[in-house]
């Protein structure tokens, strides 16, 4: 098994070398061998794989069909080193649909910042509210995803021009992020805080990130999703004790709901302003883009009136 581990170590470590993110995936992974090992097997097979995938019954097809895909791409890497190794083959396991996103009102996001704000803290915690604050409504008013915004640096950051460079985004495609004025203030207001709040503890040393823990790591995805769950929970857009809801990641929807009906709204040739949007975003495939097209009752109107006129007008 230590054999295994290591294999599992220098896979992730030529991952992350490529710029992958691999947080979910090493996760998946460690309890992959773990599993291995309860059952006493040297070699991952398709039948130990699926077996662990489609273990629990808490698991929605989608997270199982996620499993695989950490376990088989490790399977393939393995296999060039251990022959014995079966890479389970995809189509195993249907991913389902993808969720409905839940686009956040105006009113929804203010209170979300605002419980942010008054996150109970004590002088230890202090960073932690501004943290919060600052980073979902980074989110809410650009459409990053979370993992890049945790993933920024100071470098990232140009004050003079009021633009975000995200480097290691999803799929490997670098792009950059223009912020308004309000939205550059606000974020420049975080990070004097956070250096002051350093300051005064010198015995703990900020890793180079925008977003730390107040201990100054590194924030991970799941602490930050376990604080959004209690916050809306807290001010009831998340029923209490319920373990799905809205998500952070549909902060990321909502922005590009917003710029979509907006562009509808003003008359602007949306069919020419896709690819723009899709650029913005960092997604691999326009098709990602046109999606919210199909699934948003209210922008399917937008884009049913909007032909209407065309027709009224003859095509023009």
């Amino acid at each position: 098994m230590k054999v295994l581990k290591k294999h599992l170590q220098e896979y992730l470590t030529l991952r992350r070398g490529l710029g992958f993110e691999l947080e979910r995936v090493e996760s998946r992974l460690q309890s992959f061998i773990a599993f291995m090992k309860t059952k006493k097997a040297r070699q991952i097979t398709t039948a130990l794989a699926v077996e662990f995938a489609l273990g629990s019954d808490h698991r929605s097809a989608a997270t199982q069909a996620g499993y695989l895909s950490a376990i088989r791409g490790f399977a393939q890497y393995l296999s060039g080193i251990e022959p014995k190794t079966e890479v389970p083959p995809t189509g195993l396991v249907r991913r389902g649909h993808r969720p409905q996103p839940y686009i956040y009102s105006d009113n929804e996001v203010i209170r979300i910042l605002d419980a942010a704000r008054k996150h109970p803290s004590t002088d230890r915690y202090a960073l932690k509210p501004h943290t919060l604050y600052c980073l979902f409504g980074l989110l809410s008013v650009t459409g990053m995803r979370l993992t890049e915004a945790l993933g920024l640096k100071a470098e990232n950051i140009d004050w003079a021009q009021g633009v975000l460079t995200i480097g290691r985004a999803k799929f490997q495609k670098s792009r950059l992020v223009p912020l308004h004025e309000s939205a550059l203030r606000q974020l420049r207001t975080y990070v004097k805080r956070r250096d002051r709040f350093f300051a005064k503890r010198p015995w703990r040393q900020p890793v180079n990130r925008v977003f730390v823990s107040t201990h100054g790591a590194p924030l991970t995805s799941n602490e930050v999703g376990h604080d959004f769950r209690m916050l809306t929970r807290r001010i009831g857009i998340r029923a209490v004790g319920a373990s799905r809801g809205p998500r952070i990641h549909d902060l990321r929807h909502r922005f590009a709901v917003s710029t979509l009906l907006r562009w509808y709204r003003k008359g602007k040739n949306v069919d020419s302003l896709l690819p723009v949007l899709s650029t913005y975003l960092g997604h691999v495939f326009i098709s990602g883009t046109y999606w919210y097209l199909t699934c948003i009752p209210e922008l399917m109107r937008a884009a049913g009136k909007r032909l209407e006129t065309r027709w009224e007008g003859g095509g023009q």
